[in-house]
């Protein structure tokens, strides 16, 4: 004789509950938080002028020497005399600000 056990009801959607409050969790805690710090760095790289002190990527200080409009790249001086180009999407700090932290 094979007894058989009723299956709970109900059980699918507490599990869908469960994803759609995992994604609200990871959507508040990474991705919302990561965005709006992209979005502070694309503000801090349109508003670049002459003379700013900034941080690369890289970690490389210098001042902005010249903006060339339509291109790609500025030109950073790191020390008197020397510059180099450096493409915009790669300057994401004020090193004016990071200095007094």
């Amino acid at each position: 004789m094979i007894l058989l056990q009723a299956q709970p009801q109900g059980g699918g959607f507490s599990m869908i509950l469960m994803i759609v409050l995992m994604f609200v969790i990871f959507y508040f805690f990474i991705l919302r938080p990561q965005r709006k710090r992209q979005k502070e760095i694309e503000k801090f790289r349109n508003s670049l002028a002459i003379g700013d002190s900034v941080i690369t990527a890289s970690g490389v200080y210098g001042k902005v020497k010249s903006l060339n409009e339509g291109e790609p790249y500025i030109t950073i001086e790191i020390a008197n005399g020397v510059s180099i180009k450096v493409d915009r999407n790669f300057v994401y700090a004020d090193a004016s600000q990071q200095i007094q932290r």
